[in-house]
């Protein structure tokens, strides 16, 4: 007998990810799973679960751990060719070295609670000062422009879950009511930018796994997922956060590289020119 809670892997697609069972439908055989690592909400047929066994359940957590590990690795590499070339522009314009950092500011709106917690874990691990509300995707629209207010964020981040409910045609694809949430992205971007209509003062990424990626493009995010409808992983809007964050405010963000700083890439994830938050000032504070 299967509960909600139980972690499960589908049979149909070789067992490839890890899904906790959040709602069971008995009557219709069906169950509500949720991405332990991928922002995915699925409908699966009863007879198509297989129970993840302690020998999977070791398997899936090394080699997520390994996939985060590497990409934070390429993360704070590519963050010290980018330190050394602002100690190479402080000698070169004359400034002291001295110098401190502030990169761009995170708020990050996140459908799933667990999901927000581990983003910002790696927010503080990334030296990115962030703030995190845990709010059901189809309340964000509402409350977007209050917490715009209150926060007054450099960099917004609005994900969640998504999915694509019937796959097949490409009318299909193209209908935003095929989406779980994808339309509760696109009003939430559409009411950030009504707060903030400038693409480089607030810079948006919105999306989950399968969003509808050129509507939310469209209403005015910097940054979306999916182009080619895929899963994307939890993690990958923080990772995009990061590369926002820590471009200097007079270069443009280099897209192939925000993409490339994300464990799904571009496939995932997409996005048009923008401007970076990061700066540099001085002198650094003794205090």
């Amino acid at each position: 007998m299967w509960r909600v809670g139980d972690l499960v892997m589908r049979q149909s697609y070789d067992r490839d990810i890890c899904f906790i069972i959040v709602r069971l439908d008995m009557e219709r055989g069906i169950a509500v799973l949720k991405g332990l690592d991928v922002r995915l909400l699925a409908d699966a047929p009863l007879a198509d679960l297989a129970r993840v066994s302690e020998t999977d359940w070791r398997t899936y957590q090394v080699r997520q751990a390994q996939i985060q590990q590497e990409t934070m690795r390429l993360v704070q590499m590519r963050r010290q060719v980018d330190h050394d070339k602002q100690e190479y522009r402080s000698e070169k314009m004359r400034y002291p070295r001295d110098f401190f950092e502030r990169p761009g500011r995170v708020l990050h709106l996140d459908g799933d609670g667990s999901y927000l917690e581990k983003c910002l874990a790696i927010y503080d691990r990334l030296g990115i000062r962030a703030a995190g509300k845990n709010i059901p995707e189809q309340m964000m629209p509402e409350r977007i422009g209050d917490l715009l207010a209150e926060y007054e964020p450099d960099i917004l981040i609005i994900t969640g879950h998504d999915g694509v409910l019937r796959k097949g045609k490409h009318a299909e694809v193209l209908q935003l009511d095929n989406y779980r949430n994808s339309d509760s992205f696109v009003r939430a971007v559409r009411a950030a930018r009504k707060y903030e209509r400038s693409l480089d003062e607030l810079v948006i990424f919105a999306g989950a796994c399968q969003s509808h990626y050129e509507a939310l493009l469209d209403a005015g995010a910097n940054f979306a997922s999916s182009p080619e409808r895929i899963l994307i992983h939890a993690l990958d809007p923080v990772f995009v956060a990061e590369k926002i964050a820590y471009t200097p405010i007079n270069e443009t963000i280099d897209i192939y590289h925000i993409v490339r700083s994300t464990i799904t890439g571009t496939d995932g994830l997409g996005g048009i020119e923008s401007r970076g938050k990061y700066r540099i000032g001085l002198p650094r504070s003794r205090f």
